[in-house]
């Protein structure tokens, strides 16, 4: 009798085979007759946490992922908002600048008369023992002129260049200008000193003469580069000096210098 190798390949493959097919019957059978669903049951309860526990982690990590891109997309979304915004203010910052501007030329026009006087504008643009204005020369700005802010008078020129001039305030001690006060109980005279620091002295007044605190104060117009009757400040304090032929007061302005947007040149 002839042996055959491939007879001992092909009868364990036969076997295996009806083993599988015996086994699905089986199944089959056990599953018509719902023998299956105990195991079924133990086989979800066992396996339902794993597949819980796997969506979850895939869930968070979705979330994660999904977080982290969000974060990134508002970061850039706030960076863009932060460059409008900052647009935004400086454009309300100019435009607000331009409406004080313009409303200081409208207001301007209401206590000097533009047919009377030549006023040209300028900005202040520094200030320390001197207040430095932008126009000078190119506008036909000289020394000697003087500068006012509505009825008020703010300082004169004393020296120009081509696109500044630096004007010299009534707080300067090289500042003298002739100057009256009125008020209920009368009018006294004398000369507005400036002094070191912001205080203004209202010297060379008669003991007969009346003054009192809240007096304005106005310039007499005697210097010739200086208009009668603008407003030089108000009385805070009156020096009687009963020894002297002459008492003083103290004057404060009536503005606050760096307050101002623009002040206005007296042209000839």
């Amino acid at each position: 009798m002839l042996y055959c190798p491939s007879m001992d390949r092909v009868i364990p493959n036969l076997r295996l085979f009806l083993i599988l097919v015996s086994i699905s019957i089986l199944f089959l059978i056990f599953d018509h007759y719902h023998l299956l669903i105990f195991p079924q049951r133990l086989v979800s309860y066992i396996t339902n946490p794993i597949s819980f526990g796997l969506y979850q982690t895939n869930k968070n990590i979705g979330s994660q992922f999904g977080f982290a891109f969000t974060l990134r997309a508002s970061s850039q979304e706030n960076k863009a908002l932060k460059e409008q915004l900052g647009l935004l203010l400086s454009e309300n910052a100019r435009i607000r600048k331009q409406l004080a501007e313009t409303q200081s030329v409208v207001s301007q026009q209401k206590y000097l008369d533009p047919s009377t006087y030549n006023l040209l504008p300028a900005r202040p643009v520094g200030l320390s023992r001197y207040l430095k204005i932008d126009q000078g020369t190119n506008v036909g700005f000289k020394t000697g002129q003087t500068v006012v802010f509505n009825d008020n008078y703010v300082g004169k020129i004393i020296s120009v260049s081509e696109r500044a001039s630096n004007v010299q305030l009534m707080a300067d001690p090289d500042s003298k200008v002739a100057a009256f006060s009125q008020g209920l109980e009368g009018k006294a005279k004398g000369v507005l000193i400036g002094q070191f620091g912001s205080e203004i002295l209202f010297d060379k007044i008669l003991h007969e003469e009346k003054i009192n605190v809240g007096d304005l104060v106005y310039s007499e117009g005697t210097e010739g580069f200086l208009p009668r009757g603008l407003i030089l400040g108000r009385v805070t304090k009156v020096l009687e000096r009963e020894n002297e032929i002459f008492k003083q007061a103290k004057v404060q302005p009536n503005f606050n210098i760096s307050d101002l947007d623009l002040v206005f040149v007296i042209q000839e």
